[in-house]
């Protein structure tokens, strides 16, 4: 894909509203279809004690029925124009996205605004939802994966810290969770300022930005909360552990690492380079190699760098027979020691590099991608122009930049490790 051809200022309108509000388009004529992507200032960091999981709750709600449809009306006018739409929880905000025939898209734009702003949660809609989640919870903590990552964010953050509580909740808080409580985080946390929307597809941008302001320009500011802070996570001071049973299992999942560095840091390019040497590319990277290929530890191990609002993880994930635990929580501590006392060679950089401008039109080939692509930009205020900027942003990254990074966040030897499996107890210190 050649630059002019990336999204950018050139064919991205943007336009804020009176009310805080900000809508983005752009037009693809090549495709009949149109996509919707956003999202709004309401994740599970605004979760208060003791109702973990509302934030979640309150988003799979939205589409359950509003004051003017109910349950069955909102499907069925998705349904019988082929249409499609989705609202979900997620750490930081609340996100939806929808599809439809270009000609659908004021249906589905007043379809994702009427449930955004007027949900009834209807309290039969509310109770059949509870369920579904306590069954889906209950799943989820016979899942060695999710135990580990639950376990791991309990020990790398601060128990003060958002990202140190489960998003989904846990059985007792879902089950303690009322009608008035969602209604009370619903009006605290959903409003016009942080709300991003955007379109794509084969829509002239004007009429785009107009279809959206229709239905979104007269949302009311009210009590909604401006914008989000995550606070810091200060590095570990020492090594820290934890194991948990979970009967019946032939595998034990870990999760090893730290907190990393926010989407915004200026080192971010750098330490994602990082990240790709360490455990991504080629097979999963440096751990791949040598933890699943060479010594056959692990089913799968990889590391993986969050990004986001704050201080996100930079972890290594990995799947292992029990008996093989402490030899892999070695072997990926030796990786994590190379890559900080050894670097990496111009090869590597020079593959991971070419990876990650390779991979970008390929993201970008939908008009899903695009949609996605946007928003992240205006969420982390990138500027309209990331896209035509990030060949050069990652072709300026020196091997010098990339060793500091990971200096900067990774310490072998002061880590949080997280092991769920079938034995209660390992030595993984």
């Amino acid at each position: 894909m050649t630059p002019g051809a990336l999204p950018g200022p050139h064919d991205i309108a943007r336009r804020e509203l009176p009310n805080g509000a900000v809508i983005l388009a752009r037009e693809n004529p090549h495709a009949p279809s149109v996509v919707i992507a956003g999202s709004v200032n309401a994740g599970s960091i605004f979760d208060p004690p003791g109702r973990l999981g509302l934030a979640v709750f309150t988003a799979a709600s939205l589409l359950r029925g509003t004051i003017a449809r109910g349950f069955a009306a909102i499907h069925e006018a998705l349904e019988s124009n082929g249409a499609s739409l989705g609202i979900g929880g997620g750490l930081h905000t609340a996100s939806f996205s929808g599809k439809s025939l270009a000609e659908d898209l004021p249906l589905l734009l007043d379809l994702a605004s009427d449930s955004l702003r007027r949900p009834s949660f209807d309290p039969a809609q509310v109770e059949r939802l509870r369920g579904e989640m306590i069954t889906g919870q209950k799943i989820r903590e016979q899942d060695t994966r999710y135990v580990a990552g639950r376990m791991f964010r309990a020990l790398a953050y601060p128990p003060d810290h958002p990202y140190s509580r489960p998003s989904s909740g846990t059985l007792d808080t879902l089950a303690a969770i009322s009608g008035d409580d969602l209604r009370d985080f619903h009006r605290q946390h959903y409003g016009p300022r942080g709300l991003i929307v955007v379109i794509v597809g084969a829509v002239e941008p004007g009429a785009a930005l107009d279809a959206a302001e229709r239905v979104f320009g007269d949302w009311a500011d009210g009590a909604a909360s401006r914008s989000i802070a995550v606070p810091d996570a200060p590095p570990l001071a020492e090594a820290i552990s934890e194991t948990m049973l979970v009967p019946g299992k032939s595998q034990a999942d870990l999760v090893l690492g730290v907190p990393g560095p926010a989407r915004s840091a200026e080192d971010w390019h750098a330490a994602n380079l990082a990240n790709n040497v360490l455990g991504v590319f080629g097979m999963y990277g440096r751990i791949g190699a040598e933890v699943r290929e060479k010594r056959g530890l692990a089913y799968y191990s990889y590391s993986h760098l969050d990004g986001g609002l704050g201080p996100g993880a930079w972890r290594v994930v990995a799947g292992v027979d029990p008996a093989h635990v402490e030899q892999a929580v070695s072997a990926i501590r030796a990786e994590i020691r190379r890559l900080l006392d050894h670097g990496v060679t111009g090869e590597e950089l020079a593959d991971s590099k070419a990876n990650f401008i390779g991979r970008l039109p390929l993201q970008l080939e939908r008009n899903e991608g695009v949609a996605g692509a946007i928003l992240s930009m205006e969420r982390h205020a990138l500027g309209l122009g990331y896209l035509e900027r990030y060949a050069a942003l990652i072709e300026a990254v020196r091997v010098e930049a990339v060793v500091a990074a990971a200096r900067r966040y990774l310490d072998a030897d002061r880590t949080a490790l997280a092991v769920a499996g079938p034995i209660p107890a390992l030595s993984v210190e």
